[in-house]
Formats: structure tokens, sequence, C-alpha cells
């Protein structure tokens, strides 16, 4: 088993009973069902732990993207675009099977190795860019840290 398998599963084990929070990717209607007005969603696609930058699940990794909750889709007046974005994000979630109020997570992206960002290498240790400033830690400190914390 590799650094990263370990260090994972170490993270799995201490998880365990922690509340999971599900991912979601955007799914385009079908050919008919565009034809009568059908609309993109966000389906559920996995669950994971949200652990820092990181989103661990059963047996893949993933980096975060962004977070909101799922609501219903409502007409208001935004005074920013940005904020209209994130309503007709939210609305497509809820369509796509997220209850209301729920957290989910869409643009997150595989993470295939320990090369790949947010992990670096270190020489023989494997780092976590944990920041977008660059900050880097051990990823084992890390991983212990924010498990602590989310144990409680």
């Amino acid at each position: 088993m590799s650094e990263l398998q370990e260090l994972l599963s170490t993270a799995r084990e201490r998880l365990a009973g922690i509340p999971r929070e599900r991912l979601g990717s955007v799914r385009e209607p079908g050919r008919i069902r565009r034809a009568i007005g059908g609309r993109a969603v966000i389906a559920p696609v996995a669950d994971a732990w949200h652990v820092g930058v990181l989103l661990i699940g059963d047996d893949a990794l993933w980096r975060t993207g962004s977070v909101l909750r799922a609501s219903e889709e409502v007409r208001r007046g935004y005074a920013a675009e940005s904020q209209r974005e994130r309503a007709a994000i939210r609305g497509m979630a809820f369509r796509g099977g997220f209850a209301e109020g729920e957290t989910f997570h869409y643009d997150w992206a595989p993470v295939e190795g320990p090369d790949d960002a947010p992990l670096t290498r270190d020489g023989e240790r494997i780092m976590i860019r944990w920041s977008p400033a660059g900050f880097l830690m051990p990823l084992g400190d890390y991983l212990d840290e924010q498990v602590g914390l989310l144990a409680g």
C-alpha cells in the first residue's frame, strides 16, 4: 500500500460515523427532454467527507471546488450577477435530487495521486497545498489536524 493510501485509510477509519456531504455533477437533459423544455440539473454522483481542501470518499479522493446549499428556484432581484449564478446553481441541484438546504459540492476534481494538486512531493514526503497562497504542510499532519477538528 502506498503512503498516500495508508494516510487516507487511517483518515477514513477516524472519519467513520461522521456525516458525509454529496458531490454533484451537471447532467444535461437528453434530446427528447430538451425538446420539451428539460433543463440541465446537478445530480448527486458520490458522497465524501469534507476535510479541508480535500473530499475523501470510500475509494476516491477529490479536491474541493465550490460548496452551496440546494434550494428551490425562486425569482429574486439580485444586485450582482454572481448572486444570480449561485441561485441558478442551487436550483439546478434542487431539481437534480438534492434536498432543500442540503450542502453539495460541485466543480470538484479528482486527485489522481501524490503529484496531483493540491498534493505535491517534497523529497519523499507527500505535502498538501492547503491555501491559495501556496502554504505547504505534510499531508499526514494536515489530515490529523483536519480530522481532529471534524471528530470534535
